[in-house]
């Protein structure tokens, strides 16, 4: 029985499949198909494919917990490693796994750490990751860069509506 190989780029991985024919070509027939014209390639005469690697993989950045900031579900608060809590005495760069579970409470509300929930690094955009593509490239944007975003344009729209009395 012949065997018919056929590779397909799936998410930038080639994948190959191999597909068994019920019945042998015949040696007088012509055939249209031009991967049945050429015997079957063994592996070390296969010629390996360059695949590029996809966008995701070369701009993910390595996601480290340690830089992760915690929200505390009761208050709001929102624990950030870089800059600590001053009033707690908690330097900066401590991260939150660093934290005494007994003791630590949030400073806002006085909850423990069992009411804080990750909320992953800062400079992330906010959304499902499955969701960023689509937008204009807006919902590839942090919640920072949103926010100057929206209030630039309030601030310019403002700028603008003061103008026209300008005009006389």
């Amino acid at each position: 029985m012949g065997q018919r190989q056929v590779g397909a780029v799936v998410a930038g991985e080639v994948q190959r499949f191999q597909f068994l024919e019920s019945r042998p070509p015949a040696a007088d027939a012509v055939s249209e198909d031009p991967i049945q014209e050429q015997p079957p390639a063994s592996e070390s005469e296969q010629e390996p494919v360059a695949v590029a690697a996809p966008e995701a993989a070369v701009e993910a950045p390595i996601d480290d917990p340690d830089t992760h900031r915690f929200e505390c579900r009761s208050c709001g608060f929102v624990f950030d490693p870089a800059e600590g809590i001053k009033k707690l005495a908690i330097e900066p760069g401590t991260p939150f796994s660093a934290l005494d579970p007994l003791t630590f409470r949030c400073p806002v509300c006085r909850s423990q750490t069992k009411a804080f929930k990750d909320i992953g690094p800062r400079n992330k955009p906010s959304g499902f990751e499955e969701n960023l593509g689509y937008g204009l490239g807006v919902n590839k944007l942090t919640p920072g860069q949103k926010n100057v975003l929206i209030f630039g344009g309030f601030a310019l729209a403002f700028a603008f509506f003061l103008s026209l009395y300008s005009l006389r």
